[in-house]
């Protein structure tokens, strides 16, 4: 019993050191706030490639999480990046990764894609 409590101690406090981490480097963004930014911006999909076709927000690009490292090139560190996923666990980890290569305006549709409700294309 005490070792599941410890073990319980130690995953919410890792996640709470988690979250006040990426609130130094991480914008969680209204669709809002979203929609008046991403056009500026560097608007990356980090779901996957099936999950992408089947619907993404209009403007975006697709590199999902599992190619984010090889793919980092493809971005520039000196404009903001909008990150979306299907909920948020995803972009926040698109995120921390970014951040390790140094860039600066990361952004993160708060909710996902699932609480989308602007405009959104399909692949035929």
């Amino acid at each position: 019993m005490k070792f599941l409590i410890i073990i319980l101690i130690a995953l919410i406090v890792y996640y709470l050191i988690t979250f006040f981490r990426q609130k130094k480097y991480l914008t969680a963004l209204t669709q809002e706030e979203f929609i008046e930014g991403y056009r500026k911006a560097q608007l990356i999909d980090v779901r996957e490639q099936q999950e992408f076709d089947r619907g993404h927000i209009r403007g975006a690009r697709n590199i999902p999480l599992t190619q984010l490292k090889q793919n980092i090139t493809a971005l520039r560190p000196d404009k903001p990046v909008y990150l979306y996923c299907q909920n948020t666990t995803r972009s926040s980890r698109a995120a921390q990764v970014l951040h390790k290569k140094k860039f600066e305006d990361i952004n993160v549709l708060k909710g996902g894609f699932k609480k989308w409700t602007g405009k959104v294309d399909r692949k035929k």
